[in-house]
């Protein structure tokens, strides 16, 4: 997979691994590992943009087949990346 930053140590929530399709979550890494930061207004966009440069947190946000809403956090250290659901913000 080719990365725009390294992602770390990946983990996900025990909400987020009952809840969304296992293969969206990978759909989704890849997504957010390439900058589609998916559901997310042109502003957020523009500041994980600047976030992978200035090495600050990288936020992004999908909706699984079933329709469930879940985030992509990769922390500003890219030490760990979390798969979560809003509810686990």
């Amino acid at each position: 997979m080719n990365s725009l930053f390294p992602l770390g140590q990946m983990v996900i929530t025990a909400t987020a691994r009952i809840s969304v399709h296992p293969a969206d979550v990978q759909l989704a890494i890849g997504r957010h590992a390439r900058g589609d930061w998916g559901d997310l207004d042109t502003d957020d966009k523009a500041a994980n943009d600047a976030a992978i440069l200035e090495l600050t947190r990288v936020f992004s946000a999908y909706h699984d087949r079933n329709g469930t809403k879940f985030y992509v956090i990769t922390e500003h250290d890219r030490s760990l990346t979390t798969i979560l659901l809003p509810e686990d913000y």
